[in-house]
């Protein structure tokens, strides 16, 4: 028989329980979700609160089979708790959008084993709120500034009677010799929106540019003519021509059925339009709107005849054609300019200049990060606040 003395034994036992002991609180350490915070979202419009805690070691090592968390909320201390959201292994944060603003809300986490589940403790009390501001887009309200700054500088400017550049657009300079040419072949004038509806933006600057054109064909006593596709458009056009014949003084010459309503089908007004103009003969032809697959059978029928023809659109597939068939194109943005090119009055002139300064201060900026970031992965080693100064600017303006 093998004789311990009483004090062996003693130090056994105080051994034994306290491996015990650290064996139970390091696995209690590594099952049960801890460090748990909860906090109001930041730059946001209230109603979200973020509840993070620090991932399980168990959860790593794979030594305990970890299934999920659930995450509980209520609304005391030692209220009723309800699941309100789960997250998935590997997860360390849970953002609850179902809070009302400026009521206190207590958490716990639940992590969820195959044979057992573990429970945080209770964190709280926490409110969500709204930010006035989301400071992350401070980008967007610098840009907001310098945007408008350079139109109320550019409209005052121009209020004061200074003269503002704006570069010669061929095709609306083009206008005033394709109506004469017209009126000297004894021919009339065909306008056309294409298959714009009249919230698109192109078909209401369009408008501006039929202003124009009625009130030259008035004086010059020639018929206008304008089919189209949509009969709200057809009104829109009806009361722009009249306006322009009433301005020219001749309101006698406005012939209300000279802008008829075709069709609604899209190779249907085409052929329409092309049936026009191989009776009538038009002078001249103008294309301004949104234009689709037609945009080249129209254009090519009015080449055939002989006549004079000025597109515009924005619709970049449809472009090429019109560059290809048609004596002047306007190409994207000239459609919107030509308001303030046709009619320069200071509001929509200095629109125009603020709108360009700012255009082009955004292209030189993207001209200096993109130097920046080549030079930044060129001269990476000897001259690394190139790549700093890189990654600043890129994350300004991709913050959200």
């Amino acid at each position: 028989m093998i004789r311990i003395k009483h004090g062996k034994i003693g130090i056994l036992f105080c051994s034994i329980l306290f491996f015990s002991l650290f064996v139970t609180f390091a696995f209690a350490q590594s099952t049960e979700p801890n460090n748990l915070k909860a906090f109001d979202k930041p730059n946001d419009g209230g109603k979200n609160i973020v509840v993070e805690w620090q991932g399980i070691s168990a959860d790593t090592i794979g030594s305990v089979s970890l299934i999920s968390y659930e995450i509980y909320r209520a609304e005391t201390v030692d209220g009723q708790f309800e699941n309100i959201g789960l997250a998935l292994k590997g997860s360390t944060q849970y953002e609850d959008q179902s809070t009302i603003d400026s009521k206190q809300y207590y958490y716990y986490i639940k992590a969820i084993y195959q044979d057992s589940s573990t429970v945080s403790g209770i964190i709280g009390p926490v409110k969500s709120t709204a930010q006035w501001f989301n400071n992350a887009r401070m980008n967007v309200l610098i840009l907001t500034f310098i945007i408008c700054f350079l139109v109320i500088w550019y409209i005052q400017r121009a209020k004061k009677g200074q003269k503002l550049f704006v570069r010669r657009i061929a095709g609306l300079d083009a206008i005033d010799d394709a109506v004469g040419r017209a009126t000297e072949m004894g021919r009339p004038i065909l306008f056309s929106f294409g298959l714009g509806v009249i919230t698109d933006v192109v078909t209401i600057a369009a408008l501006s540019i039929l202003g124009k054109i009625a009130k030259k064909s008035a004086e010059y006593q020639t018929k206008l003519l304008v089919p189209n596709n949509d009969p709200i458009v057809m009104a829109a056009a009806q009361e722009t021509v009249k306006q322009s014949y009433i301005e020219a003084g001749r309101p006698d010459l406005y012939n209300e059925t000279n802008i008829p309503f075709l069709t609604s089908d899209q190779f249907g007004y085409a052929a329409g339009v092309d049936g026009i103009m191989l009776r009538e003969r038009p002078g001249a032809v103008f294309w301004q709107g949104y234009f689709y697959a037609e945009s080249l059978i129209m254009a090519e029928t009015g080449h055939s005849i002989g006549a004079i023809q000025i597109a515009g659109t924005t619709a970049v597939t449809q472009l090429p054609f019109f560059i290809a068939s048609c004596d002047y194109t306007l190409i994207g943005e000239e459609m919107f300019a030509a308001s303030c090119y046709l009619n320069p009055e200071p509001q929509m002139l200095g629109s125009l200049k603020g709108e360009d300064s700012s255009k082009a201060i955004i292209v030189a900026v993207l001209i200096i990060v993109v130097i920046s970031g080549t030079l930044g992965v060129l001269f990476a080693k000897p001259l690394p606040f190139i790549n700093q100064a890189f990654e600043f600017l890129q994350n300004w303006f991709t913050a959200k």
